[in-house]
């Protein structure tokens, strides 16, 4: 967010009726960030998606950035609350399960928010917020492979995490492609690839 915006902050509706109209301007929202992009979205297209006035989107979201941040932020406490119930459950799994459901986590997050992806990794979108999530993930998954392999250092371990979550990139991406006949086969060998990798790599001597 520029200087000229930064003292500028959106507005929370202190009223049902308009806690009712911030969430249908935000679904609006998010429907036209996953189908048009950031940059090509507009504030007049997102109250007229929502069925509102100009007006009242500008009553509590000051710029789009406002509005995307709002977006980004419902979506990043839904991917933080998926990341702390799997930590909590891969305690009991072993490497492959772990690999096998964090797989199937992210690219089922991911099908339930498609913006996500355009507001933390496209060009244009609020760069502060992505960054943090970015981070924040690097973190979650950090953790869990702390629980599989205890004795590796966070130093060897984040690199791992990294890539896992590049794989997981190109797994979103591969399952965005509906009409490929060999979508969910392919997605099986990206599943299958992701855990025989890790289970050789965390068994592997760490540096």
């Amino acid at each position: 967010m520029d200087s000229q915006n930064a003292s500028i902050t959106a507005r929370k509706p202190q009223r049902e009726r308009g806690r009712l109209r911030v969430a249908a301007l935000l679904e609006a929202a998010d429907q036209l960030f996953a189908s048009k992009g950031y940059e090509a979205t507009t504030m007049t297209e997102i109250a007229a998606q929502a069925g509102s006035s100009i007006g009242s989107l500008y009553q509590f979201f000051p710029t789009k950035e406002h509005v995307a941040d709002a977006v980004l932020t419902d979506h990043a406490a839904d991917l933080y609350q998926r990341m702390t119930a799997l930590t909590q459950q891969a305690i009991h799994w072993s490497v492959a399960e772990t690999a096998h459901n964090l797989f199937s986590a992210l690219i089922q997050f991911r099908a339930a928010h498609p913006a996500f992806a355009v507001l933390v990794e496209a060009r244009g979108a609020p760069p502060v917020k992505a960054m943090g999530v970015r981070q924040k993930m690097r973190e979650h998954v950090l953790h869990i492979l702390r629980l599989k392999a205890p004795g590796f250092s966070d130093e060897a371990l984040m690199p791992v995490a990294v890539v896992v979550l590049q794989i997981m990139k190109a797994a979103v991406a591969l399952n965005g492609e509906e009409d490929l006949p060999t979508r969910r086969p392919a997605l099986d060998e990206m599943r299958d690839m992701l855990e025989y990798w890790l289970i050789n790599r965390l068994s592997a001597p760490h540096p």
